[in-house]
């Protein structure tokens, strides 16, 4: 095997490179896992993910996970609700396809039960990326804790705003024309019991005056939420809202969305709440660099996109998946090999997903949007 008596440094915890992992260690590879989060309960985990039969789930079934999936999904998530700002309903949609090809999944449980596979110790908390330096054949990992770890072969596995990337490529994303602001209600019966009521344990698409917000409800009782508006690249830096105050938060959106129904501000009324601003970028959909002997990068590092086609994860695990079995396989001749191989059909498969993904984007927020979406909806039914 290509990796036999060698040690695997991946750079991140999230979904991709937890998984990763798994299917590395199910092979006898040494692996380590770098996360800066201090404990696996640091961080609020988002809203639910959709995992899709050939991408997600296929790399959870091949990680032996499945069935601990299963017994953690959650089938009424797969309801969707598409209204306008005034609240009025225009579709809604529980075929049951939704439960059976894109079973649904709170992020906190998925972590849970990527991290409970793993061999004890394989992850490093407090491990926030500082630099990479070439040591002999391999790497030497710095972090800003002072920390340091040696590697023969390093992945990057850290997201969007990947410290690994530019030690492969310049391309710089390119911004979508989007920003997100996620928020997240605890108690949502409790405090907003009418919106609660309409979310119905599943999803709630608001479209219309070329803004969306999306509701989704989680297992724990509280609801995910995220705006979606057109503003330039520099709105959060030049908007003067304070993400850390809910008030400033809610004053941004009583103008943002004075065309909405008063009634969306009781995402608002919680106690506790969180709130942080994602502007939305993309890469270019020719993006290439050259293949590096032993570094490369899966998931949002390698091809980050907006979350209105919901493939950023499923694209995660697929990555993991297909870069598991080139580098433990026996088909090519060197780790070399496997990195290049992986890299160009993963390119290859991440600019056709980019390319749906922004045809979604621009289609949710145009002024017919929920025409556009009510009317693909019906094609698949």
């Amino acid at each position: 095997m290509l990796l036999a008596e060698k040690t695997v440094a991946i750079v991140g915890g999230g979904p991709g490179g937890l998984t990763l992992a798994r299917l590395l260690q199910l092979q006898g590879v040494k692996v380590q896992v770098y996360e800066r989060d201090t404990s696996s309960a640091s961080r609020v985990q988002g809203a639910t993910l959709d995992l899709h039969a050939e991408s997600g789930l296929a790399a959870l079934r091949q990680a032996g996970l499945i069935e601990a999936f299963y017994a953690h999904h959650r089938p009424e998530a797969g309801k969707l609700r598409i209204v306008d700002p005034q609240l009025a309903i225009s579709y809604d949609w529980d075929s049951g396809y939704e439960h059976e090809v894109r079973p649904e999944i709170d992020r906190g449980p998925l972590r849970t039960i990527l991290l409970d596979s793993l061999e004890p110790n394989t992850v490093v908390w407090d491990s926030q990326f500082a630099a990479l330096e070439p040591a002999g054949k391999g790497w030497l990992l710095r972090f800003k804790n002072g920390t340091t770890a040696r590697a023969d072969v390093v992945i990057g596995a850290d997201g969007a705003r990947s410290q690994i990337r530019p030690y492969l490529s310049s391309i710089k994303p390119c911004y979508s024309g989007i920003t997100i602001v996620e928020g997240n209600l605890y108690a949502a019966a409790k405090h907003a019991p009418a919106l609660d009521q309409l979310v119905g344990g599943g999803k709630v698409f608001a479209l219309g005056k070329q803004q969306s917000l999306i509701l989704s409800a989680k297992g724990d009782g509280s609801l995910a939420f995220y705006t979606g508006c057109k503003v330039a690249e520099s709105w959060v830096q030049s908007c003067g809202i304070d993400f850390s105050n809910k008030n400033s938060v809610l004053a941004w959106f009583k103008q943002a969305f004075a065309e909405w129904d008063a009634d969306w501000q009781a995402l608002f009324a919680g106690d506790e709440m969180t709130f942080v601003p994602r502007p939305q970028y993309y890469y270019p959909l020719d993006q290439a660099w050259s293949a590096q002997p032993n570094l490369t990068i899966i998931g949002d590092a390698a091809h980050v996109m907006p979350p209105y086609a919901g493939e950023g994860v499923n694209m995660a695990l697929q990555d993991a998946l297909e870069l598991a079995e080139c580098l433990t396989s026996s088909q090519h001749p060197s780790i070399h090999a496997a990195i290049a191989a992986f890299e160009q059909t993963m390119c290859r498969r991440a600019a056709e997903v980019t390319q749906l993904t922004l045809s979604s984007t621009d289609m949710l927020h145009s002024e017919t949007a929920i025409e556009e979406l009510v009317a693909m909806f019906n094609e698949v039914a």
